[in-house]
Order: structure tokens, then sequence, then C-alpha cells
């Protein structure tokens, strides 16, 4: 297996992740071929040739014999994906939600959907529909119980402290990245920018992680990674890429390992209900109520609370009441100061204010 790692091999997917070790690799990024059926030409306006996806390797007989490929490609990328590990597939409206079906048949457990909004999509030439300005990425983990990376304060700061939304707006690929053969055309018709594949990395793997992409294109996979330090194993059918790609990574100075850290989540000191009541913010007797005054609970000397005929914490009385399995008390009650309500969980950051400033 070491001997894989951040290299490209040729030849067909699903034999070569078959030969892999079983559960060897932290995360699968998969851009699979989009079965786009396109039968002729697409002209624009002054009758130039739009270069699309033409290829061969794009051409499938039938629906079921594109599904017959796509379940047993995820067939063997499943078996080579670590427990831990989580899958991404991008593709179109052509193919997306056939691939996300058979992902869920087999097992798959899906943690997003996220769409990539194209900044500057290429035009509807002929007019007859809407243009084609996004395509869709799902992102699944092997099972519903598996625990998974998720790099989720860096996903916040990448996003100028904002949590990260499943709508991404990024432009395709362009200008100095996109690879062209020796006539000046593009030599992949689907690649994609370095962008995208920069948010998926940070997003759901950590530095030193294998990641592998079974339809490894022009490399853009594997130069992301060696920029963000992580390691790839890319597999690609055609040799016409395999070049280009090799070259492509090469080129990529990686940064020192300290720069590929990222922020992670703070771990504050826990502050139970019971506190509140011992540091005087809340007193015994005191009632709580939602936002809308439908429901009200009465602050017991222990940390509990009581409302009709619950009793328990605020996360299990709130439950209770809504009839919901489960409740984020600290959210859920407020507290009456003057004539507004305020939710107690700015009560839970003024004590742990104080006690840090005492312990300091």
């Amino acid at each position: 297996m070491s001997e894989l790692i951040d290299t490209v091999i040729q030849g067909d997917c699903i034999e070569i992740m078959n030969s892999l070790p079983e559960k060897s690799v932290d995360m699968i990024f998969a851009d699979p071929p989009y079965n786009l059926q396109i039968n002729e030409g697409l002209t624009r306006p002054d009758n130039s040739l739009v270069e699309g996806v033409t290829d061969e390797w794009d051409h499938f007989s039938d629906f079921g014999e594109y599904d017959e490929f796509t379940k047993t490609w995820l067939a063997a990328a499943r078996r080579v994906l670590k427990d831990t590990g989580t899958i991404w597939v991008i593709g179109s409206y052509h193919n997306i939600f056939r691939v996300g079906f058979l992902m869920q048949n087999m097992g798959f457990w899906m943690l997003n959907d996220v769409i990539w909004n194209k900044a500057n999509p290429m035009p509807n030439f002929r007019g007859t529909r809407f243009t084609n300005a996004h395509e869709t990425l799902i992102w699944c983990s092997k099972n519903p119980k598996t625990k998974y990376t998720f790099n989720y304060e860096a996903m916040k700061s990448i996003n100028e402290g904002v949590q990260m939304r499943s709508d991404w707006h990024l432009p395709i690929c362009t200008g100095g990245e996109r690879l062209k053969d020796s006539e000046g055309k593009k030599l992949h018709s689907t690649q994609k920018p370095e962008s995208l594949l920069y948010r998926v990395l940070l997003a759901s793997t950590n530095p030193g992680d294998v990641v592998l992409d079974p339809f490894f294109g022009t490399g853009t996979t594997g130069a992301v990674a060696k920029r963000t330090g992580r390691h790839f194993i890319g597999i690609e059918k055609e040799k016409l890429y395999i070049k280009p790609a090799q070259d492509r990574i090469a080129a990529v100075v990686p940064g020192d390992v300290s720069s590929f850290e990222v922020c992670v989540k703070k771990q504050e000191p826990r502050i139970p209900f019971g506190s509140v009541i011992e540091h005087g913010l809340l007193a015994p007797g005191d009632f709580l109520f939602d936002c809308k005054k439908k429901f009200s609970a009465m602050v017991r000397a222990d940390g509990s609370v009581v409302s009709d005929k619950y009793k328990g914490s605020i996360h299990q009385v709130g439950a209770a009441l809504q009839g919901l399995p489960s409740c984020n008390g600290w959210m859920f009650w407020h507290f009456q100061k003057r004539k507004n309500l305020t939710v107690i969980d700015t009560l839970r950051q003024k004590l742990r204010e104080k006690l840090y400033a005492e312990s300091n």
C-alpha cells in the first residue's frame, strides 16, 4: 500500500480498488462519468463548436449499463474506505440522482448534498432550457453510526467566522489552472477547480490522511492534497491524462507542516444548570418560559425544573412538553427580565466569563 501513496495508477478503477487493502483510505472524492447522452454537437450562435463532454469514457448504451457501472465502482469504493472515512461524489442532473439513489440502497449515510453554484457557467446557447449553473456533490459516511471527520471550525474560519452553508459559490476552472493540449484546447472536458477540492479536503480530512480519487483526470485532487499536507492515490483509465496530471502535481510546492493546522473548537468548561442557581443568577421558585410563553416550569433548588406532571432537567422537561426525543434546554427556556424574555443560555455565558476571570 505504501508504494501507491502519492502516485497515479493507470487502469480500471474497479479492478484497482478491489486490489487495494480493505479499509485503507480516509476519504474518497469521485468525479465519475456523467452519462450526458450527447448525440450531436453543440454550437454557439456564431456556429463555433462548444467543447462539451463527447469523450468515449462518458458513453453508455443505456441507463441500465450506467447503473451497473455505478454500483460496481461504489461497492469497490465502500470496501476500501475506512469505517471512519467519508465519500464525496460530484455530478450533474444527468446522473447525480441515480448515483444518490444507489448509494442509499448500498447503505451509505448521506451527510449533506452540497450545491456548487458556478460563478461563471457556460450559457445555454440554444435558449431551450435554463442555463446549467450548478453541480451537486453528495457527501456520505459508511453508515449512520460512523464517527467521521468534519472540521467545522475550519469551515467557519474560511467563511469569515460564519457557519459554512451547503451552497458554495465558486468559479469554474479557467485561465492558467485549466490544462490544455498541444493545440490549445481543453485537455479534459470536466476539470474541476482547485478551490472546490480545497474546500472538500479541508472540511473532511486531516493532514496526513490518504485521499483516493478513482477518476483522477488531470489530477486536481492530487494537487490540492499536496498543497494541504494530505496524501493521495489517483486512478485514471485514460493514458492521455496521466503525464499532465503528474507534471501538475510535481510543480506544487507544499507549505510548512505548521501551516496545515486549522482551527478547532475550544473546549469550554461545562456549566451545569445547577451552577446558575448556586451563583445566584436564578433562585429556587423562579419560573422559566418558552419564547411564546406556551409552557412554563419552576426552578428547584437542585437545578431541576417542574412543569405540571413533568420533572427533571431543563432538557428533559423541555423535550417532554414538546413531545420531542430531545431538547437543548439552554436555548428553549427563557427567564423574565423586566418585561422581556431572555434565553437562559445568556446566564451560562455570564457565569462562564465570571469563572474564567476568577481563575486568571
